[in-house]
């Protein structure tokens, strides 16, 4: 298996810590340029070991790439294209850039598709076409893809399927839990953030959701605990214990179950 897969060389992981990965979090955010160093230190007070740190654009890409070179073991550096950007010579842009650094990317995301913000059929056709795109890089480079689907959660999976991605985390799956399924058959993993504890969406989404695929992410600075207030990787202990209380499982085995989820998606990098 690639790496993709979640496997190390040898195909198995012996030994997986407890821990707890964020998923999907904007570090490159500007929200956070003030003080980094105070996020990252409060991350690992809280038992957060590794952050996935997904990008909107290239300049978010590149600040990726120096992030996790500052912070080894720590950041691992995802480059995307926001669905809202609509832009093909941004993707080729991006795409060559993830190219020229093939080895450095944990993932290819924050890509996908966002039906809330583009309402019109030839915006939404070129989303598709951009998101077609990363699709072919990452299965190209054996990554994972870090999805977005806003307002458009089942028409993005089966996008995907179509496409024969296979290797998915869908973050922060806004639809309707029964649209998630076909996701799940397919071996998608579904990301939960810290606004589980106030989104019915989210809490009906986790009751219906095997734990076999769900992960745990922040989206920091957004989707916090608190609306409005800024959200940052630390929280990703609240998102555990709200799925622990929700599927009425104890929380040791609910981090067991998610640090192996996240070995098989990520655990090359992080294992």
């Amino acid at each position: 298996m690639g790496r993709g897969s979640g496997m190390v060389a040898s195909g198995i992981l012996t030994h997986w810590p407890m821990t707890l990965i964020d998923t999907h979090a904007h570090l490159c955010a500007p929200e956070f340029a003030a003080d980094l160093e105070a996020v990252l230190a409060r991350s690992r007070s809280a038992g957060v070991s590794g952050i996935v740190t997904v990008g909107e654009n290239l300049a978010d890409a590149r600040r990726n790439l120096e992030l996790a070179e500052l912070h080894p073991g720590l950041i691992a550096p995802a480059g995307g294209l926001f669905p809202t950007v609509l832009d093909e010579s941004a993707a080729v842009s991006l795409e060559a850039h993830i190219r020229e650094h093939r080895g450095r990317w944990i993932a290819i995301g924050e890509v996908g598709l966002d039906y809330w913000k583009v309402q019109d059929e030839a915006g939404r056709e070129l989303q598709r076409d951009i998101l077609r795109r990363f699709v072919a890089l990452a299965v190209e480079l054996d990554l994972p893809l870090n999805v977005h689907s806003r307002s458009a959660g089942h028409h993005t999976i089966e996008f995907l399927l179509r496409e024969g991605a296979t290797v998915v985390q869908m973050h922060a799956f806004d639809g309707r839990a029964a649209r998630a399924e076909a996701g799940v058959e397919a071996g998608f993993f579904f990301s939960i953030p810290p606004s589980v504890v106030r989104s019915p969406q989210k809490q009906k989404l986790v009751k219906r959701l095997p734990l076999s695929c769900l992960l745990l992410e922040t989206d920091s600075p957004v989707l916090g605990p608190v609306p409005e207030a800024r959200n940052e990787p630390a929280n990703v202990v609240i998102a555990l214990e709200a799925i622990a209380e929700l599927k009425a499982v104890p929380r040791q085995e609910v981090e067991e179950a998610i640090a192996e989820n996240t070995r098989r998606l990520y655990g090359w990098w992080f294992g």
